[in-house]
């Protein structure tokens, strides 16, 4: 059964005089392990696609099943995870206290010490040494890889991702990569909002977004 299933969904919203169509009639499914790169350019619809999947936005047709069900916004840390373009990071809380919050929140998976994986993560995210500071007293780089390793740390069903290499150099882009690999390898569903073609390279299936529809393959 797919992770993730959508038929249909569809999307409008009105700009001063102008109505936009930022999802036309989309079907999409993202099995369990497999990770989708979702490409195009801005203002395509990628991001208007993961905020549906993840219960920010409703759609005004169609239908979407995330995990057991047909509400996102029920679903915890474990079931869905979520890496924003705004990242999202709680400003009163250390980084440290940012990675470790899904597991305060949610349901750690049996046998695994969550502040251990959360360790392991920020050590390959190079972010270590600022596990006591604030999010304002890190680079928007450091941020981000902050918030990919909250989203990992419980190992979700579902991982959507806006962009989540796009303040990285290559070494880091890379390593994230590789922890978001390795959660597909454990079972994650994975979709990744992206303009980077190392991520394509790296996806099990690239679609590409044009104008709210979605299509097969990589942009022509």
């Amino acid at each position: 059964m797919s992770v993730v299933a959508a038929t249909g969904l569809s999307k409008r919203f009105v700009r001063g005089t102008e109505a936009v169509t930022a999802l036309d009639a989309v079907d999409l499914a993202v099995e369990g392990g497999e990770v989708v790169a979702l490409v195009g350019p801005s203002g395509s619809g990628k991001s208007t696609l993961l905020a549906v999947l993840c219960g920010w936005e409703t759609p005004d047709a169609g239908t979407l099943r995330v995990g057991p069900g047909t509400d996102p916004r029920g679903l915890g840390w474990s079931d869905l995870a979520l890496v924003p373009q705004a990242l999202g990071l709680v400003p009163e809380l250390s980084l440290a206290d940012n990675v470790l919050l899904p597991a305060r929140l949610g349901r750690p998976a049996a046998g695994e010490d969550p502040a251990e994986r959360a360790r392991r993560l920020v050590d390959g995210f190079a972010i270590a040494h600022l596990a006591d500071r604030y999010p304002h007293q890190a680079s928007l780089g450091e941020q981000q890889r902050a918030a990919v390793a909250r989203a990992l740390v419980l190992r979700p069903a579902l991982l959507l991702a806006d962009e989540p290499t796009a303040h990285q150099d290559r070494g880091h882009a890379d390593a994230l990569l590789d922890a978001v690999l390795d959660a597909a390898d454990s079972g994650t569903a994975v979709l990744l909002a992206t303009h980077d073609e190392v991520a394509w390279s790296r996806a099990d299936r690239v679609l590409s977004m044009r104008d709210g529809r979605l299509l097969p393959g990589p942009p022509s």
